[in-house]
């Protein structure tokens, strides 16, 4: 942990990013580590953490199931706006349809209103950006047919969001709207 602390204190770019998360996944690196380091006091270090994170979780959800019930017991504490965006996209794919089973027995078994409730949050807030708005409401409609009363609720939010709201807004909240 201490290695990594060190590897990602200085700005990194994709590259190492990338690299970083064939290191660990190749470590078998503790993911409940790498997470707790989304938390880092360093606004700086907790976002580079939080990239690694969405990096080596995303390229093989499956892999980290133990994990999941931290993961997502977490996200209520996320402060770091840059770490919404990972969280809100983690949680925007292992909600999606065709996420691995594994993934979806998993969250079955857990409470996901924590994430609900986090995910409304974030579309609310107008200081969050753009991007954790859209991975939110996405995640919010993934979430749909588990918890029925969303599908109005995300309605009524999208549609006020799209008042005023910027490109990715009206783009993302069409789609979704479509959908529902």
């Amino acid at each position: 942990m201490d290695n990594l602390l060190e590897q990602i204190s200085d700005t990194i770019g994709k590259t190492k990013v990338l690299e970083l998360s064939r290191i660990l996944k190749e470590e078998q690196f503790d993911l409940h580590n790498l997470i707790e380091l989304t938390f880092h006091p360093d606004k700086n270090i907790a976002f580079r953490a939080a990239w690694i994170l969405e990096n080596v979780f995303l390229q093989h959800p499956e892999r980290y199931g133990n994990e999941l019930e931290y993961f997502v017991s977490r996200i209520k504490d996320v402060k770091h706006a840059s770490c919404k965006r990972h969280y809100a996209k983690i949680m925007m794919h292992i909600t999606e349809a065709k996420v691995a089973i594994s993934i979806k027995n998993k969250l079955a078994g857990l409470d996901m209103e924590p994430v609900v409730e986090q995910c409304f949050d974030w579309m609310i807030d107008p200081k969050v950006k753009v991007a954790v708005k859209c991975f939110a409401s996405e995640t919010l409609f993934n979430l749909r047919y588990r918890y029925p009363w969303i599908k109005e609720e995300l309605a009524n939010q999208i549609k006020f969001l799209m008042r005023n709201g910027s490109a990715g807004i009206q783009s993302r909240g069409k789609k979704i709207l479509a959908q529902l």
